[in-house]
């Protein structure tokens, strides 16, 4: 079968303390959006690692993996005909911040912590909402078992 393939991606849901480092999508067709920091895969790359390398291109930040949150398909269609547009295979990690303030960087319109108050107020796509809080569990097993 040939034609369009998914893309493998990752995004990297950073903690710092309660606080969620998000973007906004700076270009196309996403621009405006809110967004976990994330992208495409680097030929030979690790997803680990290149969800290390997209936190730190979007957002300046550096962190550490605390692991694999969950696999996501991200398919987009057009929204006049229905087709499929776009399709993103999305390895998701959970982080916690090590050092560096949110700076938008890449293809980062703006970046920032968000508090979960403020998180309960944006609009977002609801498989980021799921990934986010499944992240934050996965990091506070990680911390109460060490």
């Amino acid at each position: 079968m040939s034609g369009p393939k998914p893309v493998p991606a990752v995004g990297t849901v950073c903690f710092r303390g309660e606080d969620v480092a998000l973007i906004r999508r700076g270009t196309k067709p996403m621009a405006g959006s809110w967004s976990l920091p994330g992208g495409k895969i680097e030929f030979g790359e690790g997803t680990g690692e290149a969800a290390l390398r997209e936190l730190k291109e979007e957002t300046g930040l550096t962190a550490r993996l605390v692991g694999l949150v969950d696999v996501v398909d991200g398919i987009f269609t057009s929204r006049t005909s229905g087709d499929v547009t776009r399709h993103f295979v999305l390895f998701d990690y959970a982080a916690v911040w090590v050092s560096g303030e949110p700076v938008a960087g890449d293809d980062a319109a703006h970046a920032e912590w968000i508090s979960p108050a403020r998180l309960a107020e944006l609009e977002l796509w609801d498989e980021t909402r799921r990934i986010i809080e499944a992240a934050r569990d996965l990091v506070s097993e990680n911390q109460s078992a060490s």
